[in-house]
């Protein structure tokens, strides 16, 4: 729909302060990178490049500039003269932004552009568009399904599920605060553990969260914000994130887990464990281990701190405190 290919049903589309409602795809002065790179294959890379600009009719010279500025920003100099079948994939994707990026776009739309790619080279591209990104002043719109890409490439996110937006905000908002148990198990790697609790008004007139025989009293910030909506007490869904679990094998208000299955991923151990009839998932600093102190079927205690809870709304899954 930005681009135009699609008509819009309702609400207005702005670029740069112009409503583009009913304004041709060509004249939008939006530039798209798409997922199976869609280049010319009987065109070299520079007749790949110069495409667009012939299209508008810009000067040879001022062509030549500009297809060299993007090959040079993008290294790929030495790959001007060869066709894309001669060509990676990752240099495929790079001539198709360099395509893109040539024409100077308002806005520039890439439609999940790396997923065709292998790891290690989705790693390094990923790096390459935020390269590119401080280096052109554009506005990019980024689809994917990549929640890695998400979070390292984006200025704001917009979390989408059927059709219906979720929630908007920076990387570090949407993971720190995610506005309901969608957001909350999308954004992250892995993703949040959920405990079935009870959240209680202790004697102190402090919330706290009840799971199994622990009970955990929420942060100062997380009081103020459920006193401020008003939150009594209830059953909830109560979310921990994988790093924020912190292991503890003193007896007390502790909730206790059986390790099924150990992952080492070098820097750290993720431990699935089966904990109050729920998967869980725990990751330890490898320094922080001894060596066979957790292996599977071993039971071990943990908890986590007051600030690295979140409380959910075991209905309708919104985060009780926004």
């Amino acid at each position: 729909m930005v681009a135009g290919l699609e008509e819009i049903t309702r609400g207005e589309l702005y670029i740069d302060d112009k409503l583009v409602n009913d304004v041709a795809p060509k004249d939008r002065d939006i530039a798209m990178v798409f997922q199976n790179y869609a280049l010319y294959p009987h065109m070299t890379v520079r007749q790949n490049l110069e495409f667009p600009l012939k299209l508008r009719k810009v000067p040879q010279a001022e062509m030549n500039e500009r297809v060299n500025q993007a090959a040079e920003i993008l290294g790929i100099m030495q790959y001007l003269d060869r066709k894309p079948k001669a060509l990676s994939g990752g240099q495929r994707q790079r001539v198709a932004i360099g395509r893109a990026i040539v024409r100077e776009p308002k806005v520039l739309l890439m439609d999940e552009p790396l997923s065709n790619l292998d790891a290690k080279l989705r790693n390094q591209m990923r790096a390459e568009i935020i390269k590119l990104r401080q280096r052109i002043d554009t506005t990019f719109i980024y689809v994917t399904h990549d929640q890695t890409e998400a979070m390292t490439l984006g200025d704001r996110i917009v979390i989408m599920k059927d059709g219906e937006v979720q929630q908007i905000g920076t990387p570090q908002e949407v993971f720190n605060a995610p506005i309901n148990t969608f957001v909350a198990g999308f954004i992250g790697m892995p993703q949040m553990n959920m405990f079935d609790g009870k959240l209680v008004i202790n004697s102190d007139g402090k919330y706290a969260v009840r799971i199994a025989d622990a009970e955990i009293v929420v942060s100062e910030d997380k009081q103020a914000r459920l006193k401020a909506n008003g939150v009594k007490e209830q059953d909830v869904q109560v979310g921990a994130r994988p790093e924020h679990i912190t292991l503890d094998n003193v007896d007390g208000a502790m909730m206790k887990g059986v390790v099924e299955v150990s992952e080492m991923m070098g820097s750290s151990v993720h431990l699935h464990m089966n904990a109050m009839g729920k998967d869980c998932i725990i990751i330890v600093p490898t320094l922080d281990l001894n060596d066979n102190a957790l292996g599977i079927g071993s039971e071990i205690s943990f908890t986590f701190a007051p600030n690295a809870v979140h409380i959910f709304d075991p209905v309708s899954g919104k985060n009780l405190e926004y």
